[in-house]
């Protein structure tokens, strides 16, 4: 696209033509985590503005667009036609235009006089959030649009359920003509799921029959013909497990989103004041300010723990350091040796074959740079969140919730942990019981009531876990919800490493060494037994597009396993989530099989601070369709 919808060659690469591009809120959200500025300039990108913004004219510069087609954004691109704002036209539609729009537009384009400038038009097909190469979210930049709470509040209006579902349907889609592929979809029964695998299958029947204009490449005259190379699109319900975004985690990634301000693949901090700087010697008041940190894929660190436990990842950290100090230290000692401590590094290269190991070494430095600029950042990030695994005692709160979903004896009773003063927030006492109320057995009224009483008092607020506990006693009725969970548990390590008992720069005393037992989230279960075909899970809804009769779907099913998988939870997803569906398909999960993909994507990815919110609103009994 940022191409000019063109193939791109080496020359356009060395030298890429110089553009404008376009673009809404919708297509900022797209963009941001894929592209950096410097990324943007590199691909030839002069300036990037948003289109509500105030625009001055560039005529000898072409524009690109990437927004939604809404009626007001045709309006202000019709505005810009008008004022000669750009010397040509390449609108790219995130979502596919309506005809109706799209006669707008040209009646826009010759109203001013502009039709041989608007080059190209493109639906592409991108109403969806890329985060990872194997984890999306919907486009919704505002957050509370298609949310849990939205989707399952009783007052909920037959016209509102429409339009989130099918904005849901919309980007699923969109998901589906960038893989480029059809897939079968499974879902549970009677909830927002077969509502969304409904439309889906329907939307996807409707462009297979218009061969002529259908965004699948070739797919239009498979219809009706099996492939067994096909993806299965599994759609989820998130009131198929609760507990889960309401656990602690444990894992870099997640705790990471849990306790910091993490959103579109970057991270927020408040930078620490330097104590031995003059102001704080002073005692004066230190203005702390906001360090973002982008986690990208080019951060091999980041990509090799982010699924790791906490502890592992801090004595990576302080290997890496100790690594890079070698590697200085070796430069250092190089030039010492060589009497070059003053000169810098364009004179050594230009010395004699006898200074090449030195050279080789200076020429190291730019990547020595950045792994260093790397280094730092995560031991930033990992010191922010050992902060408050110290202060809130997640690492308590996290082996109890492990034991009361393995079902493994308790070293302390709740109302222990509810009643310290001193062993977390309010909100995590809240998140303990209301796993104990979806794990555990179901609880006499008197003993509730108690322990509702104890939260009280320690400042706990109590709608999200009246609302837990009405959601059990509605969903219990058709499954039995605590053998959904069975955790992995977990087993504490005698003493820290060496190096981190000794030598790291994370005071780890006091926190656990938790070391968790390789296990299956209910998520994991439910997509090992469809991508198995099972036949305990035939009670799933069975839709295959390229049918040529919805009828026909009873009869044949695909009975072969499947070895590429997308997952979408209606309704709110998280990281945790995320990285056991990733764990299973590498075969470390104990069940999966190796050679198997699996992308994960959901409405939102909620921390439980953003879902205890959701349900501590809900004043209606669950919602049912």
């Amino acid at each position: 696209m940022l191409n000019f919808n063109n193939p791109i060659t080496k020359s356009t690469i060395s030298e890429p033509q110089w553009k404008i591009l376009v673009y809404d809120k919708y297509g900022q959200s797209v963009i941001s985590p894929l592209l950096n500025v410097k990324e943007l300039r590199d691909l030839g990108v002069t300036v990037h503005l948003l289109l509500d913004s105030d625009r001055e004219q560039i005529q000898d510069t072409p524009a690109i667009y990437f927004v939604m087609p809404t009626d007001e954004n045709i309006k202000k691109i019709c505005k810009d036609f008008l004022n000669q704002l750009y010397e040509s036209y390449y609108l790219n539609f995130i979502s596919a235009i309506t005809r109706q729009r799209l006669e707008d537009i040209a009646l826009g384009a010759i109203q001013a006089n502009v039709v041989g400038q608007v080059s190209k038009v493109f639906d592409q097909y991108m109403n969806f959030i890329t985060l990872e190469e194997d984890l999306f979210t919907l486009n919704t930049p505002q957050n509370d649009v298609i949310s849990y709470y939205s989707i399952n509040r009783g007052d909920v209006k037959d016209t509102e359920i429409e339009f989130m579902m099918d904005n849901i349907v919309d980007s699923l889609f969109s998901v589906c003509v960038t893989l480029g592929s059809i897939p079968v979809i499974r879902c549970a029964h009677g909830n927002a799921a077969e509502m969304v695998a409904e439309k889906l299958d329907k939307k996807l029947r409707e462009n297979l029959r218009d061969t002529r204009n259908s965004p699948f490449s070739g797919e239009g005259a498979q219809v009706g013909s099996f492939s067994f190379q096909r993806p299965m699109l599994v759609i989820l319900d998130r009131n198929f497990d609760l507990a889960t975004p309401m656990h602690h985690t444990w894992t870099y990634q997640a705790l990471a989103h849990d306790v910091l301000d993490y959103s579109s693949n970057r991270i927020e901090l408040f930078e620490t004041p330097d104590s031995r700087s003059q102001q704080a010697a002073n005692k004066v008041p230190v203005h702390r300010k906001k360090k973002e940190y982008e986690m990208t894929i080019a951060d091999k660190f980041w990509q090799s723990h982010k699924g790791s436990p906490f502890p592992r990842v801090a004595e990576a950290v302080q290997e890496e350091l100790e690594s890079y100090k070698l590697q200085e230290d070796e430069v250092r000692r190089l030039k010492s040796v060589m009497g070059l401590e003053g000169e810098d590094d364009a004179t050594i290269s230009m010395l004699s074959e006898g200074t090449a190991k030195l050279t080789s070494a200076i020429s190291s430095l730019p990547e020595l740079l950045e792994r260093k600029r790397l280094i730092d950042m995560h031991m930033n990030i990992a010191t922010a969140i050992l902060s408050h695994i110290k202060a809130r005692k997640l690492d308590v709160y996290f082996e109890m919730e492990e034991k009361l979903m393995s079902k493994s004896a308790l070293d302390k009773t709740i109302a222990d942990i509810i009643s310290d003063p001193e062993a977390g927030t309010p909100e995590d006492k809240v998140r303990l019981f209301i796993i104990s109320i979806i794990c555990g057995q179901n609880m006499p009224e008197s003993e509730y009531k108690e322990m509702c009483r104890v939260l009280e008092s320690s400042g706990c607020q109590l709608p999200a876990i009246q609302y837990i506990n009405r959601w059990k006693a509605l969903y219990s009725k058709s499954s039995s919800l605590a053998s959904t969970y069975t955790g992995g548990g977990t087993k504490t390590e005698s003493m820290f490493t060496k190096l981190m008992s000794q030598a790291s720069q994370f005071a780890m005393e006091g926190v656990k060494n938790l070391v968790v037992k390789k296990h299956k989230l209910p998520i994991t279960k439910i997509v090992d037994g469809l991508m198995e075909c099972r036949s305990e899970m035939d009670e799933y809804a069975y839709f295959d597009p390229k049918l040529l009769r919805p009828s026909d779907n009873t009869t044949t099913r695909i009975r072969s396993p499947f070895h590429e998988a997308i997952v979408f939870v209606v309704g709110g997803g998280s990281y945790i989530e995320y990285q056991n569906l990733v764990e299973y398909a590498k075969g470390k999960s104990g069940v999966g099989l190796t050679n198997r993909r699996i992308t994960y994507g959901s409405t939102q990815l909620l921390n439980a601070t953003q879902f205890l919110t959701q349900v501590s609103v809900f004043i209606f009994p669950v919602f049912e369709f």
